[in-house]
């Protein structure tokens, strides 16, 4: 889904407020981690607590080169929530987990830089 990691690429197309406010992105914190090697590329499957409005959502989330399996449980991500389940491999993803590339290109998180409740919406 990665459309270009090239930050010297140019801006999308305007968009006006309401296709913006048209994407849920929410704040959850991560309460399980797996490794996913039936992925094509290296990927963990994510559990991601989003509060008691939306609940526990799975995602499959390519951050491998940047984030030890063994230190994602607690930490706080940013991910869409209103995209359809897709389909990786074997497993359900029910929400988009976001990063940014870093120089090489590997994913790197989009984290609050403090402690925010579970399910708060991006504006």
């Amino acid at each position: 889904m990665h459309v270009n990691h090239d930050p010297a690429a140019a801006a999308t197309p305007t968009i006006d407020l309401s296709s913006f406010l048209a994407v849920d992105i929410r704040v959850g914190t991560i309460v399980d981690a797996k490794p996913f090697p039936e992925a094509r590329k290296p990927a963990f499957r994510l559990w991601i607590d989003f509060g008691p409005v939306i609940g526990v959502r799975k995602s499959s989330a390519q951050i491998t080169e940047n984030h030890p399996l063994d230190t994602l449980v607690g930490q706080q991500v940013a991910a869409v929530v209103n995209f359809p389940p897709r389909q990786i491999g074997p497993v359900i993803s029910e929400v988009l987990t976001l990063g940014f590339p870093d120089a090489d290109g590997k994913v790197v998180l989009v984290q609050p830089s403090k402690p925010v409740p579970n399910g708060g919406r991006l504006f």
